[in-house]
């Protein structure tokens, strides 16, 4: 405490020295701020079903096709996040099973992202609300033609941009069905979820309908164009809208947003009124204000595409919608109930009729209202696309480890989840470790998986299996309320690790007692056994591998020094490593080389040791027994005994102490030689045998590379896959 203390004076010292005192009076403010809010954050990070990334910088698209579809989607059990694209980074992987790419314009992460996304089986979609991924389609805008060439070069660039990024996704999300059809001819499956209101939309409405007065002296129609590109869609009704100013002096015509008034509209411009664009939060107001909600569209596949959000912003206020007969509009209004829908000749006719009945008027905004407030809200329309997402979602699994350190349960659970990964899972490794929570992969080769830590993490992710991998992870598993199925993959008697602690023998005991939600899977036969016979609790089996890639043959010559390893580390009991030096002790040490591999502690003062190799990574281990001639493996107690299955694959020989774990592939005389553990005469001699009888040597050479061959991991994947379906 005395040297943070220290430290900080020293800083503050140089702060006020080199920058001033404005500055230190700033610096000392945020840094404060940061240990705040620090320490108030209960979370760092949300492991969550769907990240959706916003690509647009406009308020109003973002917030129907990220903020809307969030709220639909959590209303439906499907947790969420949101980031913006040019914030994303790949950390970002680990902590989703799906992701939404809406309106994002590709970029170098992108690229990177989904492939290494899809490499590790998550869904990608892309969302979009117009056809602004394709210059075929962006090309019917009339206004772009009078951009200058740089403009429409970049325009160009950010649509195709966008295609690019579509490219890179599997599936689509769309707000009509011509986006829809269009977009399936890139991805897919597209599923149509239409633009709905949110919550607070529906506050703010109810707070317009209560507040604002209409005067019914007026008669008000209003065009909300959204932006400039909408002129060519006001020239359609032009003609119709000014006839009718004309014709009724209580008429006029409120334009709301980014419009060009055409010169033609200049007699009437007294009756034109004009609002500038407003925030989400007072458009409602605004949109009361009107008594008829005008949307035009021009016939072309792009408007075909737009969704009706005009219809629905309208109809959430009670003011009716007069809109074309195309697209959206279309489909989703009723004509003559919910709105009226017009063809292009029929504008003046069509308005006319609305105008002149206040009843028509009343009756169409009372349906529309009645509509949207049932079927199009957030919280009521969410189980479709919620649906479409889950189905498309690959089964994903969580396995939690008790810590990320080399061990060979660790080993196995994690060649478990590359294998399954392979097969089409989504897996993730949970670390509940402290000491070991910066690790945020866990490899295998080349190969790793992804691993998020316990600590600080909201754990929200709905999860088909998640996979207790030692004792002491099964609390958290059993306790992932989102997890469908609970599995303990048992690999041990771990109680036995426990001898000088009765308490935690007494918990890791308790584990194997048959608990009620939790299936039991094994690697090992002789653990199918006591799971039966001491507690009575069934499993599944399937037989453990290794990977001859990491473990090649290669052939030994047995002359000059032989080459001894003696594997384990020495510490835990169980491992019995002195036994080996006591064997050691006692051979020639002019004709053997002794080198000595422990993942963590140091050898004993006593022991004779050539080389010693400590933390060597999993990848390079083959190559440290392919160096070596005889392995001594004199452990106890072993869930599966790896290391002289190793060895037989290089083609090397092992000298062993039977125990549960090694005698379901070892056999005496046949793959290997057994001694009888305490017998340090017995292994001497058997040692000086196998350096003597070349016979025997090939015989055990040549039985333990067909019993790896069995073993080889893509003999028995299916089998493995079987313990987790």
């Amino acid at each position: 405490m005395k040297s943070r203390v220290k430290e900080l004076y020293r800083k503050t010292r140089q702060t006020f020295k080199n920058e001033g005192f404005v500055n230190l009076v700033k610096k000392t403010g945020r840094f404060f701020k940061y240990k705040v809010t620090k320490r108030n954050r209960k979370y760092d990070y949300g492991y969550k079903d769907i990240l959706f990334i916003n690509g647009c910088s406009l308020p109003h698209p973002q917030r129907y096709r990220v903020t809307h579809q969030i709220e639909q989607l959590e209303s439906y059990g499907v947790s969420c996040d949101r980031i913006d694209y040019d914030k994303l980074t790949l950390d970002s992987i680990k902590y989703y099973r799906g992701f939404v790419f809406y309106r994002c314009p590709v970029l170098p992460v992108i690229e990177e992202f989904t492939r290494i996304a899809k490499e590790n089986n998550k869904t990608i979609f892309y969302d979009i609300d117009d056809l602004v991924y394709d210059t075929k389609y962006t090309n019917q805008i009339k206004y772009l033609d009078e951009m200058s060439k740089e403009e429409r070069e970049l325009y160009d660039d950010g649509v195709n941009r966008m295609g690019r990024t579509l490219d890179l996704c599997e599936y689509g999300i769309a707000t009509t069905e011509r986006l829809q059809k269009e977009m399936s001819k890139r991805l897919k499956d597209v599923y149509i979820n239409r633009n709905v209101a949110s919550g607070e939309m529906v506050k703010y409405s109810q707070i317009a309908l209560e507040e604002v007065e209409k005067n019914d002296s007026k008669i008000i129609m209003g065009y909300l164009s959204g932006s400039i590109t909408h002129n060519d869609d006001f020239k359609l009704i032009m003609p119709a809208i000014i006839k009718l100013l004309k014709e009724y002096d209580n008429l006029y015509l409120k334009i709301v947003g980014l419009l060009d008034l055409p010169k033609e509209m200049e007699e009437v411009k007294n009756k034109v009124l004009t609002s500038p664009f407003v925030d989400y939060t007072e458009l409602p107001a605004l949109i009361r204000s009107i008594d008829i909600n005008l949307a035009p569209l021009e016939t072309s596949i792009f408007n075909e595409a737009k969704s009706e959000n005009k219809w629905t912003e309208a109809a959430l206020v009670k003011i009716p919608t007069v809109a074309s007969n195309t697209g959206a509009f279309k489909t989703e209004i009723k004509h003559n109930t919910t709105g009226v829908l017009v063809n292009d000749n029929d504008w003046y006719k069509e308005l006319k009729r609305v105008i002149d009945s206040k009843e028509l008027r009343e009756e169409l905004a009372n349906n529309a209202y009645e509509e949207v407030m049932k079927n199009r809200i957030t919280y009521n329309s969410g189980k479709g696309i919620a649906e479409f997402i889950k189905s498309k979602l690959r089964k994903n699994i969580l396995l939690v480890f008790p810590s990320t350190n080399i061990s060979g349960g660790t080993m196995v659970a994690i060649k478990h989840g590359l294998i399954l990964r392979k097969h089409g899972y989504d897996v993730t490794v949970i670390n509940i470790d402290k000491e070991t929570a910066s690790i945020d992969k866990v490899f295998e080769g080349n190969e790793f998986l992804y691993v998020v830590r316990k600590r600080r993490v909201e754990f929200l992710q709905e999860v088909d299996t998640i996979v207790a991998t030692m004792w002491l992870t099964l609390d958290f598993a059993r306790k992932y309320y989102n997890a469908k199925n609970v599995k303990y993959l048992v690999q041990n008697m771990e109680a036995r690790f426990y001898e000088n602690n009765r308490y935690e023998r007494i918990k890791a005991n308790a584990t194997y007692n048959n608990i009620h939600d939790v299936e039991y899977i094994t690697i090992s036969k002789w653990c199918v056994d006591f799971l039966k016979e001491d507690f009575g609790t069934k499993s599944t089996y399937a037989p453990n591998g290794i990977d001859l890639k990491l473990f090649p043959y290669k052939e030994r010559k047995f002359e000059g020094k032989i080459k001894i390893l003696i594997e384990g580390n020495c510490k835990d009991k169980y491992k019995n490593v002195d036994e080996s030096f006591k064997i050691v002790e006692k051979l020639d040490k002019s004709k053997f080389e002794i080198n000595y591999l422990s993942y963590l502690q140091e050898p004993k003062k006593w022991y004779y040791v050539d080389n010693f190799y400590q933390k060597v990574p999993h990848s390079e281990v083959g190559k440290l027994y392919q160096e070596n001639d005889i392995l001594i493996k004199t452990s106890i107690l072993e869930s599966f005994s790896y290391p002289p299955l190793e060895m037989m694959a290089t083609g090397g020989l092992a000298l062993v102490v039977p125990n549960e774990g090694n005698i379901e592939y070892l056999k005496d005389g046949y793959n290997c030689l057994f001694y009888k553990q305490g017998n340090i005469d017995e292994a001497v001699e058997k040692i000086n045998k196998l350096v003597e009888d070349k016979k025997l040597r090939d015989s055990l050479i040549k039985n333990g590379l067909e019993t790896a061959k069995k073993r080889e991991w893509s003999n028995i994947e299916k089998e493995i896959i079987s313990l987790y379906e």
